[in-house]
């Protein structure tokens, strides 16, 4: 028995050398190296305030070689993208596109929210702890700090140890910064006050030195000197739009300045802020975009780079005139010409099929209400004086000043400290407060947040209030517009809604790993960045919920 035994136990020992010996082999064989495919560029694109029906309502006027026909002709569209939650605002926008979150957990819950635990308004870019990089004044104290989870753009860099080079570009802040991500190369934004693009410290101390020779430039007043002058014969803008000139319309370049053509010469060297408000603020993007590639190398290396361009313009043109002026109709027939040069350049600069484009908007818009009138569409204006409305009836009913702080993203945020300082009945102000606003014409619904849950709404509703509400940076109270209202004066329009015309937004893939179709399955913008990560093979974002679109992927 024991010999037995003894014959075991030395084949074990035996044959754990011999497993020990295969082991270590195995181990100092040569490596593999193992190669993922991946394109040499993704570009992504935000166009600030574009509705889906662009697309086709202005599809005649777009050129062959123009970008949205590029798109749609040899890329991917996904007909029926929408946003999955509200408020439907800039920051908002961005900040799910590239996190594939929603506010409830990104944090980003518009482009300002009245912060609890601050007890401030907070900008969604603001940080104080930086300073400005390219200017003097405060344009550049800002970060992505307040964006809770990570961006594609983010898992990018991660998943190659930070060798891949990742750029935001855009005219607004916002519209850089958060597509951009925390650990981006750089992120740069327009100055409207010294007309140059400039950063913070959160990113470098000193503009590189092709930042600062594009800004010697000073293209912006080349691009004055242009003028503003229409692309198209006026009958085609009377087969598309209402008249040149309107009352509803805002006047962004002056009182006197109320139709085509805008003399834009008068502001050169003394008004940089006006090129926003133009279709030249997008040829100024794109020009400082292809300055990027060239002087950064995107899509030179050995591995991914990411360029991440907004193009804010047609957000700023869009307010003042509405999506039924000639000015949207125009500045939309100038993008057009202008994506098609960007991709031009792309093709030349990293190779045709060698790069991956994506383009989607942060939002849509609703028509001016003045128009709306005039066609007898429903939809008006709300909420002027709607503060000072309540508070001039609470005191009255109360005796108490300053109950209501402030309204911010269809929110209302009640003065906490007053409830606790005082003997104020939170419950009978907030019932007086619902009372008040079941009573205003604009408004279909008003509830107390905290109560949600229990609050009778559609399922897609609830949804996407649900998906908006993150606690310390959400109000009290939620009121919820009738189609076609907004919270706007008496010229220009807005958007911020859950309605289809604030939240159905083009969605077009093309490039390296894209077949051509379309799918009218309904999608989601959170499905961007999860798609994006699927075609890179990288990580989600730490926050995504989206899913992967997968018809437009071809490998």
């Amino acid at each position: 028995m024991k010999k037995g035994v003894l014959i075991l136990t030395a084949f074990l020992v035996t044959g754990s050398s011999i497993f020990g010996q295969r082991t270590t082999k195995t181990a100092v064989a040569p490596k593999t190296v193992s190669t993922v495919a991946r394109p040499k560029l993704v570009v992504g694109i935000v166009i600030d305030q574009m509705r889906w029906d662009y697309l086709y309502r202005f599809n005649g006027l777009f050129k062959a070689n123009g970008g949205f026909k590029r798109l749609l002709n040899e890329g991917f569209s996904c007909e029926n993208t929408f946003i999955p939650y509200t408020p439907t605002y800039t920051a908002a926008g961005h900040a799910s596109v590239y996190t594939g979150s929603v506010p409830a957990v990104d944090g980003i819950t518009g482009n300002n929210w009245y912060d609890k635990l601050q007890n401030k308004v907070v900008y969604c870019t603001e940080d104080n702890t930086v300073t400005t990089v390219g200017a003097s004044g405060d344009a550049g104290k800002m970060s992505p700090r307040n964006l809770l989870p990570t961006t594609v753009t983010d898992e990018l860099r991660l998943s190659t140890n930070f060798e891949s080079k990742v750029i935001g570009v855009a005219l607004k802040d916002r519209g850089s910064i958060l597509p951009a991500g925390h650990s981006a190369n750089a992120a740069y934004w327009y100055d409207g006050k010294s007309g140059n693009f400039v950063t913070s410290t959160y990113y470098t101390n000193e503009l590189p030195e092709w930042v600062q020779l594009f800004n010697d430039r000073k293209v912006v007043d080349s691009l004055y000197k242009l003028n503003w002058t229409l692309s198209l014969d006026k009958e085609t803008y009377s087969e598309y739009c209402t008249d040149d000139i309107k009352k509803y319309e805002g006047k962004p370049f002056g009182a006197d300045a109320t139709g085509f053509p805008y003399d834009l010469s008068k502001f050169a060297g003394s008004d940089y802020s006006k090129i926003s408000s133009t279709p030249q603020g997008n040829t100024l993007t794109a020009e400082m975009a292809k300055e990027a590639v060239l002087k950064e190398k995107l899509g030179k290396g050995k591995v991914t780079d990411f360029l991440a361009v907004s193009f804010s313009s047609p957000d700023y043109i869009g307010h003042a005139f509405g999506p039924n002026s000639w000015e949207q109709l125009d500045n939309y027939v100038k993008l057009d010409e202008t994506l098609g040069k960007l991709f031009e350049f792309l093709d030349a600069q990293v190779g045709k099929n060698q790069y991956t484009v994506f383009l989607t908007a942060d939002h849509g818009v609703a028509h001016v209400p003045g128009f709306s009138k005039e066609n007898n569409l429903p939809g008006g204006t709300f909420g002027q004086t709607l503060i000072k409305d309540l508070n001039s009836g609470l005191k009255e009913r109360f005796g108490k000043d300053n109950v209501v702080k402030g309204t911010y993203n269809f929110q209302l945020v009640l003065n906490q400290g007053l409830f606790d300082s005082s003997d104020l009945d939170k419950e009978a102000v907030t019932e007086w407060i619902l009372s008040y606003l079941l009573k205003q014409e604009g408004v279909a619904n008003a509830f107390e947040l905290s109560k949600l849950a229990q609050t009778t709404l559609t399922p897609v509703l609830k949804e996407r209030i649900t998906n908006g509400y993150y606690p310390t940076r959400c109000g009290d109270i939620q009121y919820v517009l009738k189609p076609g209202y907004m919270e706007s004066g008496s010229t220009g329009t807005t958007h911020g809604l859950w309605n289809p015309y604030d939240s159905h937004i083009p969605l077009l893939f093309y490039g390296w790993g894209i077949k051509h179709g379309r799918t009218t399955r309904e999608t989601y913008m959170t499905d961007i960045s999860a798609t994006i990560a699927a075609l890179l093979r990288i990580q989600m974002p730490s926050g995504c919920v989206g899913q992967v679109i997968e018809e437009p992927l071809s490998r």
